[in-house]
């Protein structure tokens, strides 16, 4: 969609659920698919392609127009990256990307884990510089890797000790399949949340590593009011990756350097913001540039915006508080895809399939919202 002129061109038809979607330090646009059988696509030069196909999801054969007979060299379905419900992720330059798994504890049979949150570690990392050609992409080919927070140190011997309960605190990364990426989570102990939603890294955040935060949606009908998590991952892309390989259970983890348990990645996760009656299932989240600030919104009636200040010198690791300063007030209706420029003061987000007048029934609002203070 062009802002200025209202002009609006679709680049990929025949997409099944797309949800998440980013565009990467190289220069490609990331859309994903929030099915159980998701897939990711990458598209090269999105500002001049436009009408594409995917003819065949299951093959990822996708075509120059649709029913055309020409093979796309603009996109591509990157099968190296998890099949999954992809909603939030977050692209860091070199290639690495952490997504998050959009399923409900409990689906598909009794005492299946919920949605787990995968890192992409990429063969050939991104150095610098735009791409010219979908072959040289990091995404391309490496290797995928779901989180085990674990209820044990690196220093123990069970570590990572994993199980009900062990949703928060110091974890490892555990290798699978990205073709079967759920299942293997699933299988492998891999910490399953409760239907992970959108998923940012913080850009504030000094390092070492990133810190990156998600929704976790609940269910308000049962009490379970969501909640925002934060993980923070202090060695993304090891300089010299490698694996431990556990034989108590077969698993393999990523390791920088040596294949010994002491020389496991760690990433520590513990919750940022937890919801209640007002303040509940939420869904997207977006870091205001300049503030810290985290803007997350809930998907569900009267959906309101919550703008929640990062976490202060207090002896707490959560927000210092978030306030409602958005409501939508169409009970059919629901926020999503609320994301800043980079001024930090504008802000979009789309209302999404609320009441309409006849004749645009199933039509969405992309609404602009100026005004937001920060720091000079």
């Amino acid at each position: 969609m062009n802002l200025q002129t209202g002009a609006v061109e679709t680049i990929l038809y025949g997409t099944k659920g797309c949800d998440g979607i980013r565009t990467t330090p190289w220069g490609t646009v990331l859309a994903t698919e929030e099915e159980d059988d998701g897939r990711a696509y990458e598209i090269l030069d999105p500002l001049t392609t436009t009408g594409h196909w995917v003819e065949d999801r299951a093959s990822g054969l996708i075509r120059t127009v649709v029913n055309g007979a020409s093979t796309s060299t603009k996109i591509v379905q990157r099968t190296a990256l998890p099949t999954m419900a992809w909603e939030g992720l977050a692209v860091l330059p070199n290639g690495v990307v952490i997504a998050g798994d959009e399923l409900r504890p409990g689906t598909g049979g009794a005492n299946r884990d919920g949605g787990a949150i995968f890192k992409f570690i990429p063969n050939t990392p991104h150095l610098s510089g735009a791409i010219s050609d979908l072959n040289q992409s990091p995404l391309v080919a490496g290797k995928t890797y779901a989180m085990v927070a674990s209820c044990q140190p690196k220093s123990s011997s069970s570590f990572p000790q994993y199980g009900q309960g062990c949703e928060i605190g110091e974890g490892a990364w555990l290798r699978v399949n990205p073709l079967t990426a759920r299942a293997d989570a699933n299988a492998k102990g891999a910490t399953g949340y409760y239907r992970p939603e959108d998923l940012h890294e913080d850009p504030a955040y000094p390092g070492p590593g990133v810190r990156f935060c998600w929704t976790n949606t609940g269910n308000e009908s049962v009490r379970n009011y969501a909640e925002v998590m934060c993980g923070i991952d202090s060695n993304p892309l090891p300089a010299l990756p490698n694996e431990w390989f556990r034989s108590s259970d077969n698993n393999y983890f990523l390791t920088d350097g040596g294949t010994a348990r002491a020389n496991a990645t760690t990433v520590t996760v513990n919750r940022f913001v937890e919801g209640d009656l007002r303040f509940n299932s939420m869904d997207n989240l977006d870091f205001q540039p300049k503030t810290g600030n985290v803007y997350v919104i809930e998907d569900h009636q009267y959906g309101e915006v919550f703008a929640c200040l990062p976490d202060g010198g207090d002896r707490d690791i959560k927000t210092d508080g978030c306030v409602a300063m958005l409501s939508v007030t169409d009970p059919d209706s629901e926020p999503t895809g609320f994301i800043f420029d980079a001024s930090g003061e504008t802000a979009y987000v789309i209302i999404q399939h609320g009441e309409q007048p006849a004749g645009m029934v199933g039509t969405d609002d992309l609404l602009k919202i100026t005004g937001f203070k920060v720091k000079k």
